[in-house]
């Protein structure tokens, strides 16, 4: 997958790095306005599912400002966090001290194609809205699926395109015109959310995804359509 995210300068990494860190104040603010609250739904729908079967620990990664971590709190007894953006992590931890979960849930600033964890740690392992980040997605993969215990669950939230009219006409419209204008007015940031379309419509989503997916050790692998494909959400086993 080459996109290039926020400049010509530096890795793709280093770039989602600089770009979540300076929109990282404003961050939820922007999701729960683009998204009319429905991103939560969304994440609620995850922490449902993991909810299915005991989790003694889950690996949230990209996590962001912690919402699902915060969320998936209430099914499993320890949740992990890594993000590779501090300015995120830092409003996270906020948000998990001021939930009283310093207890439950950790964070830390790692990568995902080199997470610093033993092979089978984890029961489970979510992502929300940030494979299509990865630098390298099938090798984020892999670590994902080396840090699962046999049998663990692997939950992929990601934006997707709607395939059937009107809303695929719609959701163009919406995220390539009005969300970048309303982006770049709430955030101050020219480049964050242009970037957020393109690394979208280069994501390869659906059959191909779950075609990765399997190649990473993933089995059982399903796609799951949200709110008329805005999103996607994929499941797999190792």
């Amino acid at each position: 997958m080459n996109v290039t995210p926020y400049s010509e300068d530096g890795s793709k990494r280093e770039q989602v790095e600089r770009m979540f860190d300076s929109i990282s104040p404003k961050y939820d603010l922007l999701n729960r306005l683009f998204s009319l609250g429905i991103d939560q739904g969304w994440r609620r729908l995850v922490v449902q599912l993991v909810g299915q079967e005991p989790v003694e620990h889950l690996l949230d990664v990209a996590t962001g400002t912690a919402d699902l971590a915060i969320l998936a709190s209430a099914k499993a007894k320890r949740v992990t966090g890594i993000d590779i953006s501090e300015g995120m992590l830092s409003h996270g931890r906020t948000k998990v001290t001021q939930r009283g979960l310093d207890d439950r849930i950790t964070l830390i600033q790692a990568d995902s194609t080199a997470l610093p964890f033993a092979d089978g740690s984890f029961e489970a392992v979510t992502v929300a809205f940030g494979v299509r980040n990865f630098e390298q997605l099938e090798l984020g993969l892999k670590e994902m699926m080396r840090v699962l215990k046999p049998n663990g669950r692997l939950f992929v939230l990601e934006f997707s395109k709607p395939q059937h009219t009107p809303m695929r006409q719609l959701f163009r419209f919406y995220f390539h015109r009005v969300m970048p204008m309303i982006g770049r007015t709430v955030s101050k940031d020219s480049a964050a959310y242009t970037y957020l379309p393109k690394s979208v419509d280069a994501f390869p989503e659906g059959p191909a995804f779950l075609a990765l997916l399997a190649r990473a050790g993933g089995k059982d692998g399903a796609a799951r359509p949200l709110t008329g494909g805005i999103a996607t959400l994929y499941t797999a086993r190792k």
